[in-house]
């Protein structure tokens, strides 16, 4: 079989591995080119479409554009122009193409196809919709549940056998890895950690209750208070021209002084940590995960979230229940939510294989 797949160009030699006593043996491994996966990572403000081999070395330029998804009907369709236009450009043919990943904020059910918050469908399966077009396999989920994934397999999370992987955006995502598998709850829901009732602060949240974590931890809300805090004075290198270019721009310029020891921009970035350590602190208590794994545009900011969260599970935690729980940041970064859309793909792609295989021996 090795041979075979060899003489086909699937697999290539790669060397020897280390000799356990006797004769070293060959390592093989999957040619990078064999396949291609296309990966779009989503937000409610901000989409990003690349292209990846099996390795996940990214063989397109990441293209980045402003798409809001709220009160967007139109956005479904913006999405596969998008994405049409950059495989287009590509020139990689579709017989090449594993299939098209997408993660994506709102409550998604994976297997009906349906984002129950966004990408306004009519009740048609977003991902039938999309590959009938396309002509690609296409599958979907929740950005935070991909997060996850490719912390597990890729990342900070690897080898664990329970971790809460939380994406630290314009929300509070969480991804919950739990007995070594991803968990979605009974409708691919679990994991709306930024909707947790922490606060009496009247503010009205994205969800249209009041009181989330997200209305005060989220990095929406830090640019906000970054925003305010220049109006009314406060001693910053943050400039105000900062601040007012896109979200993203502006989170990161708040991230990048808070690394340079600007003190307003740690203050907030610290505030943000404690009141997620808070919410952390009841999953927790809930779950007794092995890790806790900062991952999304937010890790960026990395030993600044440590302390302040930390500091919130001394105060809100059982010791006994802590003791061994480890904090992570992720290396992954950004990169994050585009790697676990490639490897949904490649797990239906597996799955699609071993059933076609598995209906051929029964044949037999």
């Amino acid at each position: 079989m090795v041979n075979e797949l060899i003489e086909e160009q699937y697999i290539i030699e790669i060397g020897y591995a280390p000799s356990t006593g006797g004769r070293r043996p060959l390592m093989y491994s999957l040619r990078p080119d064999v396949l291609y996966v296309v990966s779009v990572a989503m937000d409610q403000h901000f989409s990003r479409i690349v292209i990846m081999d099996m390795n996940h070395k990214q063989v397109t330029e990441c293209e980045r554009f402003q798409l809001p998804l709220g009160k967007n009907p139109q956005a479904l369709e913006t999405l596969l122009e998008k994405v049409e236009s950059h495989i287009s450009r590509s020139g990689i043919r579709r017989e090449k193409i594993a299939g098209v990943g997408i993660g994506m904020p709102g409550f998604v059910d994976a297997a009906k196809g349906i984002n129950y918050s966004f990408l306004e469908s009519n009740g048609r399966s977003i991902p039938q919709y999309l590959s009938e077009r396309l002509k690609l396999p296409v599958h979907i989920e929740n950005d935070s549940s991909l997060i996850a994934l490719a912390e597990y397999r890729f990342g900070a999370a690897r080898d664990r056998k329970s971790a809460m992987v939380i994406n630290l955006g314009w929300g509070i995502g969480l991804g919950l890895v739990m007995n070594g598998e991803l968990f979605r709850g009974h409708e691919g829901f679990a994991g709306e950690f930024s909707h947790i009732p922490l606060f009496s602060n009247n503010k009205l949240c994205s969800c249209g209750k009041s009181g989330c974590l997200e209305t005060e931890a989220s990095l929406l809300v830090v640019v906000e208070k970054a925003r305010e805090g220049i109006k009314e004075g406060r001693v910053t290198t943050l400039k105000s021209e900062q601040l007012m270019a896109d979200l993203d721009m502006a989170s990161m310029a708040v991230i990048k002084a808070a690394e340079k020891g600007d003190k307003f921009a740690v203050e907030l970035l610290s505030e943000a940590a404690y009141h997620i350590g808070r919410g952390v602190a009841i999953l927790i208590h809930l779950l007794n995960p092995e890790a806790i794994v900062l991952s999304g545009r937010g890790s960026f900011a990395g030993k600044i979230w440590r302390v302040p969260l930390q500091q919130a599970l001394h105060e809100h935690c059982i010791p006994r229940l802590s003791a061994n729980t480890v904090i992570e940041v992720s290396e992954l970064g950004l990169d994050a939510e585009l790697i676990g859309a490639a490897a949904l793909v490649m797990d239906n792609y597996e799955k699609g294989h071993t059933k076609k295989t598995n209906n051929t021996v029964m044949a037999l």
